[in-house]
């Protein structure tokens, strides 16, 4: 029996039993029979939640891009690895196959080498989704730099954050993107930000949109012309184990995004064997998941576990709704697509159009559909589940985090059986507990808690990016000895699990994890605002919907409050981006306080979703009087 790819029920209740009993023994031979490595390991695991310090696989060598490309040479050179399909379908989509990657990614790699970076340091990659993307990913993993992707919609302010914190001294950029009818100004974006970044020496540019834009003497370069002249030849540079392969930020609910530190062989180990078994994938088949690369599910789910595997992997520059609403359908259609993951948002959005747009397709080719970036609603499930993939092809409705590096608990299609809305069952190696409010853990089933993981798996994070201290707080902190996910979750009759939603102060919109703490500060940062408050209503697209209670610094302010709510909303978009920007907005006299000066959220959640028949107790507030003001301005504005 492989422990790699589980065929049935039964076998994986064995594996599972074995990967608790003993999880050295069951991620070694995961990770011996597999993978390459230049070197074997002296110890599987060692491990203290209470630092938190992990380590896997120490001492061994290895370089992951010789996982994910060379060792596919000899038997599948000719193969495509990366199928990209272009923004404009007019435009042809390529196929850059294992030996064409392999020659891409060491010319990338030279490139950065002769521009003076070197293993450990950090390169910032702002680029769309176009093969560089993906090929400059590699090629820092190749020379054993660390590469830090930005999502290619995040403002000037949120990539200079992002630049600084981990001091990258390069930027990989291009003139500019697609995005469906739009063009976007990336370099532009990238000026603005390296304003105030010190640290960055060079920056490469990619032509992708050959719109005129300006070059710094001395520190731009355009980026094709130096990988013409570049070898395709770069040895591979060995790492260890535990050697940081890349940083990736995510939103913090408190003040500034937090860098999570993936290290190279535990992610490289996890991530291959999830896209195995989550996706039941076989050789021929051809893999797309939608998201974006500046995402973890793109660096886990398009790059590095479809690759470790000799995948087909599928990688989309547009949008589902450019031309129309039948692209996403069109793609499937056009490269027989076998496995499909995508966000329960633009499942969403998909199913409020006309089924027309599907029905000229033909999906037959689809075997298994995958849910990520939020849990999915029962009315999306059914509509996925019966005309994408006409109740044939299980639906896996994933749970997992940028943290986590790949997923965590997952049905394992043609294996579980599944419900609608539940994650079901944790993947091998992974150990859930619920947690109730007094730390303590509720056994059985019928239980719903705080969702907590109390054994390491090899694709954790091992750190926080120059502060360890706020790692150890944020995960470790709130239940001794556990990595505390920051969600809440019930466990049914039968174990399955359903993740009900964050409860901390991070909310979910189209699958992005927004924290509500760096929406507020910039929002007060406007000068006619005393303070606000963001809380996420539920909304039938998006999933969540940001609502903003705001109280203005002079009541009778004078400015049109139509004015002030695009100025807010203008003001989101340069400190985060647009994917941060408030549906609504109600000014308000106050907040709702503690009397130690917390705002209190729920009942801001409940008033901002109309449910205003039962806000509990509210006697202890500073000022009880401000929530029946608070209504009635709600009220005012429909």
């Amino acid at each position: 029996m492989s422990n790699y790819h589980i065929k049935s029920l039964e076998e994986y209740f064995k594996i599972y039993r074995k990967s608790i009993r003993e999880p050295e023994l069951f991620w070694e031979e995961v990770a011996e029979e597999h993978f390459a490595w230049r070197k074997r390991w002296n110890k599987v695991l060692e491990w203290d939640f209470s630092k938190p310090e992990i380590k896997w696989f120490e001492g061994a060598k290895l370089n992951i891009t010789e996982n994910c490309i060379d060792r596919h040479l000899l038997g599948k050179g000719e193969k495509t690895a990366i199928l990209f399909e272009p923004n404009d379908p007019k435009e042809e989509a390529q196929h850059i196959t294992y030996n064409s990657l392999h020659k891409r990614v060491n010319q990338f790699a030279n490139v950065l080498k002769e521009n003076g970076v070197k293993k450990g340091d950090r390169v910032c990659i702002y680029l769309p989704m176009i093969p560089e993307l993906a090929i400059s990913i590699l090629a820092c993993a190749r020379i054993g730099a660390i590469h830090s992707v930005v999502f290619a919609g995040f403002s000037a302010t949120a990539l200079a954050t992002r630049i600084n914190d981990c001091d990258c001294k390069m930027v990989i950029t291009s003139d500019g993107s697609y995005r469906g009818a739009k063009t976007i100004d990336l370099k532009g974006i990238v000026d603005e930000a390296l304003k105030e970044c010190e640290g960055v020496e060079t920056v490469l540019v990619a032509k992708r949109i050959n719109s005129s834009i300006n070059m710094k003497e001395g520190r731009d370069k355009w980026l094709q012309p130096l990988l013409d002249k570049a070898s395709t030849a770069c040895e591979p540079e060995i790492m260890d184990a535990e050697d940081p392969l890349f940083i990736l930020y995510t939103s913090g609910s408190t003040g500034k995004p937090k860098g999570m530190v993936h290290s190279t062989a535990g992610y490289m180990v996890y991530t291959a064997y999830t896209f195995k078994n989550v996706f039941q994938y076989r050789d021929g088949d051809i893999y797309w998941c939608t998201a974006d690369i500046g995402w973890i599910t793109g660096h886990s789910y398009i790059v590095y576990g479809p690759l470790a595997n000799g995948a087909t992997t599928v990688m989309f520059e547009g949008v589902p709704n450019y031309p129309d609403f039948s692209r996403f359908w069109e793609i499937v259609e056009k490269h027989k697509v076998t496995q499909f993951y995508t966000a329960p948002t633009a499942i969403r959005s998909l199913a409020k159009e006309s089924l027309s747009y599907l029905e000229k397709h033909d999906l037959s080719s689809l075997k298994v559909l995958g849910s990520v970036g939020e849990p999915i609603n029962e009315e999306a499930w059914h509509w996925y589940n019966d005309n994408v993939g006409k109740n044939q092809s299980p639906i896996v409705d994933t749970w997992w985090q940028t943290e986590t590096g790949g997923i965590m608990i997952s049905p394992i299609p043609y294996v579980t059986p599944t419900i609608p809305t539940f994650a079901t069952m944790p993947m091998p190696g992974v150990q859930p507990a619920l947690m109730n409010e007094n730390g303590e853990e509720l056994q059985g089933n019928l239980v719903e808690g705080r969702l907590c993981i109390k054994f390491p798996w090899p694709g954790i994070a091992r750190t926080i990016w120059g502060n360890h201290q706020r790692y150890k707080e944020t995960y470790f902190s709130a239940y001794d000895n556990k990595y505390f996910t920051g969600d809440g979750a019930r466990r049914d009759a039968v174990g399955y699990y359903r993740i009900t939603g964050r409860v901390d102060d991070v909310i979910i919109v189209s699958g992005h994890n927004l924290g509500t703490a760096p929406i507020e500060d910039a929002i007060n940062e406007h000068p006619a605002v005393a303070e606000s408050a963001i809380v996420g209503c539920p909304h039938d697209i998006k999933g969540n919907a940001l609502y903003g209670f705001v109280t203005l610094k002079e009541t009778g302010e004078s400015r049109m409050q139509v004015n002030l709510r695009k100025e807010i909303n203008q003001i989101i978009t340069e400190h985060i981006g647009p994917i941060a920007k408030l549906d609504t907005i109600q000014f308000t006299p106050g907040l709702p306080k503690t009397r130690s000066g917390k705002i209190m959220r729920r009942i801001l959640r409940k008033i901002a979703c109309g449910d205003t028949s039962n806000l509990g107790d509210i006697s202890t507030l500073q000022d009880p009087e401000v929530v029946q003001q608070i209504i009635e301005g709600r009220a005012a504005l429909e």
